[in-house]
């Protein structure tokens, strides 16, 4: 089972890939929390716009960093998409935050984003996935709680940061398990 985790991380890289088209989707969030918008609803349905061009951003991010998008070959590659499939399920509480609870729905989505981290960890024998998936839907929570509206960028400018240092520490975890093979 070792072998077959270390294969899909390696010819992945992890996953890094997505994890980079997630620091452009953060940024496109922050610039909606910056345009001059009056109504959230308005701000939280582009919020959710932002989030569509995820899995072209992250094949043509993969192409670039020369990792395989999705190895077909490799048995574990279905359980990855299980895992990623299984955060659409909670875009559902995102959906009911849009309209019953419109300020918390930026939180509210960096905390499902983080959350769905955690068994990525499992897959890609990864600490930075396991940490990861701890401190951004913490932080968020922490941050986001009593957030005025005017303030949400803020949460939008965080993920940024985290999602580049989560970048880098996958990247130092990436060149070490290359290193090694």
């Amino acid at each position: 089972m070792d072998t077959i985790r270390s294969d899909l991380a390696l010819r992945t890289k992890r996953g890094l890939h997505f994890i980079i088209a997630s620091i452009v989707i953060w940024t496109g969030v922050l610039v909606v929390w910056l345009l001059p918008v009056q109504n959230i609803l308005t701000r939280n349905l582009l919020t959710f716009f932002c989030t569509a061009p995820l899995m072209p951003l992250a094949y043509a991010i993969a192409r670039i960093i020369k990792a395989e998008f999705s190895p077909k070959d490799n048995p574990l590659n279905n359980l990855g998409i299980l895992f990623s499939v299984n955060q659409f399920l909670y875009i559902l509480i995102a959906m009911w935050a849009y309209a019953s609870a419109p300020t918390n729905m930026v939180m509210i989505l960096a905390m499902i984003f983080g959350a769905h981290l955690l068994p990525f960890g499992w897959l890609y024998q990864s600490r930075a996935y396991y940490i990861m998936s701890i401190i951004v839907p913490l932080a968020m929570l922490i941050i986001g709680y009593n957030l005025p509206e005017e303030r949400v960028f803020i949460l939008a400018g965080i993920m940024i940061c985290l999602e580049a240092i989560f970048s880098v520490w996958l990247g130092t975890e990436v060149r070490k398990q290359e290193e090694a093979n």
